[in-house]
């Protein structure tokens, strides 16, 4: 049996946190450990209980999502968070990206879709909608990085090419015939040289600039 997916809800509507884990609570390999609501004692509860994925609101009292997602970061904490969302604006959707969510669905998501997207930023994979991906290459069109492709060894262009096409860091050690350290290394000089962030900034920076796998 694959191991099964710790998960962490935190939204400050206690109908939307009972309807995710009524559903959740029936998939074999998803567990829901705990829920906040709010960002702060989300940041809290994802110390605590470690969990391996964040659903994760944006418009929340106190510390709204993005704040939650800034401060999970500066923790080191590794959860992968997926924002669950039924805001659709631009100024909503970047924040949130830029801060470190690993994906971005929308409250009326399909259940079904809902733990696949779980089971998928899991994996590592970056899990973004065509619109939402949009707004935030619109966003990132002048991020630093622009012009210093040619600072990539060629293994750097192969990972990037493959974090483009959302594989995870064991993929790509599978598809490169690498282990898991080396990419982990690799990933680490691609967001160094680019002055990037994170692999999703790493994945549109590749899809602007041509850079497939």
């Amino acid at each position: 049996m694959a191991d099964v997916i710790k998960v962490l809800l935190v939204d400050d509507h206690q109908v939307v946190r009972r309807g995710l884990r009524t559903f959740l609570e029936v998939q074999d390999d998803i567990e829901v450990v705990g829920e906040a609501a709010d960002g702060a004692e989300g940041v809290d509860r994802a110390e605590e209980l470690r969990p391996d994925v964040i659903l994760m609101d944006v418009k929340m009292p106190g510390m709204d999502g993005v704040d939650a997602l800034r401060r999970l970061r500066e923790l080191d904490n590794p959860a992968r968070v997926l924002v669950v969302t039924s805001f659709t604006e631009q100024r909503t959707v970047v924040p949130a990206l830029r801060a470190g969510a690993a994906g971005y669905v929308y409250k009326d998501v399909d259940p079904d879709a809902l733990a696949g997207a779980i089971r998928s930023v899991h994996a590592g994979h970056i899990l973004l909608q065509p619109e939402v991906a949009g707004a935030l290459l619109a966003q990132e069109e002048s991020n630093s990085g622009t012009g210093r492709a040619g600072s990539l060894t060629e293994r750097e262009r192969e990972v990037l090419g493959l974090i483009a096409d959302g594989r995870s860091n064991r993929e790509i050690a599978r598809a490169l015939v690498l282990s898991e350290k080396t990419v982990k290394t690799h990933v680490s000089n691609i967001l160094m040289k680019l002055d990037l962030a994170d692999r999703t900034q790493a994945a549109l920076w590749a899809v602007r600039h041509g850079v497939t796998g």
